[in-house]
């Protein structure tokens, strides 16, 4: 049980990044910020 546990809370914690990097990449004003968060969301 604790597999499926930890495997919905990743597609949780995956979906909220995703959400806070598509805010953060509306936010943006400038194509260098837009590249570097990009860059960023990439690495990890």
């Amino acid at each position: 049980m604790s597999s499926v546990t930890s495997s919905w809370r990743q597609r949780r914690q995956a979906a909220r990044t995703r959400r806070a990097l598509d805010r953060a990449l509306a936010r943006t004003s400038s194509p260098a910020m837009r590249d570097e968060l990009l860059t960023m969301a990439n690495g990890r």
